[in-house]
């Protein structure tokens, strides 16, 4: 059998934990953040965590991460 094929896009977006979730960014960080207040951009510097219903889509996307 073939080697699978890492999604690039994929994985330059997401990381696995040694615990095995997924650790993600937060979005709508990147521009006008004018009119965003200082505490909604603090809350987006934070990673999050992806949820238990779409790990597993992006395991298959994640093949050996």
């Amino acid at each position: 059998m073939p080697k699978l094929k890492t999604k690039k896009g994929a994985a330059k977006r997401f990381k696995l934990t040694k615990s095995g979730r997924i650790k993600r960014s937060k979005a709508y960080a990147n521009h006008i953040l004018t009119k965003k207040s200082t505490k909604r951009k603090r809350g987006l510097r934070q990673g999050g965590y992806i949820d238990k219903v779409d790990a597993k889509g992006l395991k298959r996307l994640l093949p050996y991460a």
